[in-house]
């Protein structure tokens, strides 16, 4: 799966099968649902999902709580815009 594939399943009423945990969260990020998101970034603590916890915490507007999920995942807050960054988090983590 690349991007363009991820974001063209985005019109499936679920996600594919076989994502991550932290793929699955920026899928349901992108469908609109945050809830569903943070719930499967929080399914498995691991790096991935500690950037993708971060990432949905930026999009809140919690930035203490971002920062904390970005020194989990041993990431940097991002100087670009969310678009942007999820965009990367979906690239590095098809990879």
């Amino acid at each position: 799966m690349d991007i363009a594939s991820f974001r063209t399943s985005l019109d499936q009423p679920a996600p594919p099968n076989g994502l991550s945990f932290a793929l699955q969260a920026l899928w349901w990020d992108a469908k609109g649902d945050w809830t569903k998101a943070h719930e499967q970034a929080q399914a498995k603590e691991d790096a991935a999902g500690n950037w993708v916890h971060a990432y949905l915490h930026r999009k809140e507007g919690d930035l203490a709580n971002a920062g904390y999920w970005y020194r989990r995942a041993d990431r940097p807050m991002p100087q670009v815009g969310l678009e942007a960054e999820w965009a990367e988090i979906v690239g590095t983590l098809i990879a």
